[in-house]
């Protein structure tokens, strides 16, 4: 599987970066889709973070959710949708992989520019896809990424 950081991804597609980080950063709490031990599917909230060119999911120490990605790094998150229908700003997700950071110094900046509760697992994420859904007038829109790609768009009526 190919690859990016978020900085890479906001480089090649500046503007649909910055739609979807912002759809992210409109609501604190997401919904983090990960693999259990058997393969099947486990679905938990978390919290992401934007910080120098990277995105990172941070938890709870020895969280069901942190013991699957340190097993099996895949991973998807999908945006808060909203407190109604209304689908503000598109339907959102990131898939990838998700891998520990481990290195004392790295884990220091973090702490010192978004001070989270301690003692957490720190997750640097690798874009696989990006995809927003929307609805512009009668037409559902599909923007999708993908790395060493460009933006593909396909509407439907």
């Amino acid at each position: 599987m190919t690859s990016s950081t978020w900085a890479g991804f906001h480089a090649a597609e500046p503007e649909f970066a910055a739609t979807v980080q912002s759809r992210f950063e409109r609501y604190k709490h997401h919904v983090l889709a990960t693999l259990r031990k058997d393969g099947s599917p486990r679905v938990t909230g978390l919290e992401v973070a934007f910080r120098s060119g990277e995105l990172w999911l941070g938890m709870m120490p020895d969280s069901r959710k942190a013991q699957d990605l340190k097993r099996d790094p895949r991973f998807a998150v999908h945006a808060n949708p909203g407190p109604d229908d209304s689908m503000d700003g598109g339907d959102v997700r990131i898939s990838g992989r998700a891998l520990e950071v481990t290195d004392p110094a790295e884990i220091a900046a973090f702490v010192a520019e978004v001070g989270p509760p301690e003692p957490f697992h720190l997750f640097r994420v690798e874009l696989g896809e990006v995809v927003r859904t929307s609805v512009e007038g009668q037409e559902l829109v599909v923007q999708s990424w993908n790395p060493g790609g460009s933006l593909r768009t396909v509407r439907r009526r």
